[in-house]
């Protein structure tokens, strides 16, 4: 069939002549897909308020010979308007569907669609901090598709050394001996961290002082950059932590 109908969350949106749309999704069954919503731009559209980024949507889609086209939308959960409204959930929801953009590219499991329906709803309903959320769907993303950082012990020979480096080439946490690289020695607290974002121990996560969110945040960013050989350039935009957090 043509036609198909899915749950899908809106990761991105590009103008596309005068009046129509490319929409960027994540779909629960059908994986990544773009697709053109025609008309979409005009006063009179009847679902282009439906479209906006980070929204939960029921769509039906007809398959066409490059793109898709999105013939009708109907708005299951409006994430959109409350991550949008905030300058913090909103960087980091974009960190989070570039990210998702590019891991998913070629994945159609279910699991993927679930994660970020998850961590979507957890900003927009802000049940923990935007940086958490961020670093947590991160790293159970780059998990979910193969990528676990090594946290408990060298990547290479298992030792536990509070001194082992973050290598994200290394595959995580590395001994001197195993990776002799100027690779950074992060915090006891900062690794912690990451064991409590990947695991979910959110009441552990949010006692975590505000240098190791930093770090986190940074070997977060360096594990997900490297093993997408590519900059995440919505990460620019991200505010620094303050210490009001």
């Amino acid at each position: 069939m043509r036609t198909y109908r899915d749950e899908a969350i809106v990761l991105r949106t590009h103008p596309l002549g005068e009046a129509d749309r490319i929409i960027t999704i994540l779909t629960r069954h059908h994986g990544m897909v773009r697709c053109v919503a025609k008309g979409v731009r005009r006063t009179k559209s009847r679902f282009g308020a439906r479209l906006e980024p980070f929204s939960v949507v029921q769509a039906m889609l007809y398959r066409g010979r490059n793109l898709d086209v999105l013939t009708q939308v109907e708005t299951i959960r409006p994430y959109g308007l409350d991550v949008a409204g905030d300058y913090d959930l909103y960087t980091r929801a974009n960190v989070m569907a570039e990210v998702t953009e590019q891991v998913c590219a070629q994945e159609t499991e279910e699991a993927s669609f679930l994660l970020l329906l998850g961590a979507i709803h957890a900003l927009a309903k802000r049940r923990h901090d935007a940086d958490l959320v961020m670093n947590s769907y991160l790293l159970r993303l780059m998990a979910l598709n193969g990528w676990a950082p090594s946290l408990h012990g060298c990547a290479v020979c298992g030792r536990a050394d509070e001194w082992n480096r973050f290598n994200p080439g290394g595959g995580g946490l590395v001994c001197e001996e195993c990776d002799p690289s100027p690779a950074p020695v992060p915090a006891p607290q900062s690794v912690q961290l990451l064991i409590d974002l990947l695991s979910g121990d959110w009441p552990r996560a949010k006692t975590a002082p505000l240098l190791a969110r930093r770090e986190a945040s940074s070997l977060v960013a360096a594990w997900v950059q490297w093993h997408l050989t590519r900059r995440i350039s919505s990460y620019h935009l991200v505010p620094p932590l303050e210490v009001a957090q």
